[in-house]
């Protein structure tokens, strides 16, 4: 299965910033990556974005209320990501779980619409610093991953990102060991969760990907992509990650 490279742009883009899906549009038209690229603008960048990439690569949304419509004044629906162009969403970030209170049942209805608007879901999991200090991150990721994951996950519809919380735009990284042990810690959890399904499932690292250690990362075992944050807002670093991934 082809890797999956994901770009989150986070709070991140103007109008102008359509200037690096240009840039990245022409450098994947003129060398097509050997992954699966997708880029996570803000929701108002999507409809232009998906213009301006014209399906060299696809564009997602960064989350989305698990309603289809309603009186949910400021929250967007998958249907209206899927709407605009996006063609998957991701769900469970932790920035999302951090500031904003979301519990495991809140991502598992977000994948479930996601899955109802023919959106790929790209739910996150991850463990704290002092959750790692304190032993505990397999256990919480386990526990995120049963919780978050709705039943009837695979690969077509779903992709997990494990993302150490501690290593997301501090400039630290994960050993590939540290990646290594949770990615197979990951990958037995979803297999005993979804069955022989689970094996196919993409699991994601993310996690201070950049161009210098993106190489090194997505040749570790069951490490199936990447979900960048800060270098994927520059298309020559992101192009830089795709590159790496084969």
């Amino acid at each position: 299965m082809r890797a999956l490279v994901a770009g989150n742009w986070k709070m991140n883009g103007l109008t102008a910033a359509l200037d690096e899906i240009a840039a990245l549009k022409a450098g994947l038209a003129a060398r097509p990556a050997a992954c699966d690229v997708l880029v996570c603008p803000p929701a108002t960048l999507i409809a232009q974005a998906a213009k301006v990439a014209d399906r060299v690569f696809a564009l997602g949304g960064q989350d989305c209320r698990a309603e289809a419509s309603g009186a949910f004044t400021g929250d967007i629906s998958a249907e209206m990501l899927k709407d605009a162009g996006a063609s998957a969403v991701i769900v469970g970030h932790s920035e999302r779980r951090q500031y904003h209170g979301e519990r495991d049942e809140d991502v598992a209805a977000k994948a479930k619409a996601a899955w109802r608007a023919g959106l790929k879901a790209i739910v996150c999991v991850g463990e704290t610093l002092e959750q790692r200090e304190a032993g505990t991150a397999n256990h919480i990721c386990g526990g995120q991953i049963a919780g978050s994951l709705p039943e009837g996950a695979h690969a077509g519809n779903t992709a997990i990102a494990y993302e150490p919380v501690w290593a997301i735009g501090t400039g630290r990284t994960a050993t590939l060991d540290d990646i290594a042990a949770m990615h197979a810690h990951v990958r037995d959890c979803l297999v005993k969760g979804s069955g022989e399904k689970g094996r196919a499932i993409p699991i994601l690292y993310g996690g201070s990907v950049k161009p210098d250690n993106a190489a090194a990362i997505l040749a570790v075992a069951e490490v199936g992509g990447a979900l960048v944050g800060g270098a994927s807002l520059k298309a020559a670093d992101f192009l830089a990650i795709i590159r790496a991934a084969g």
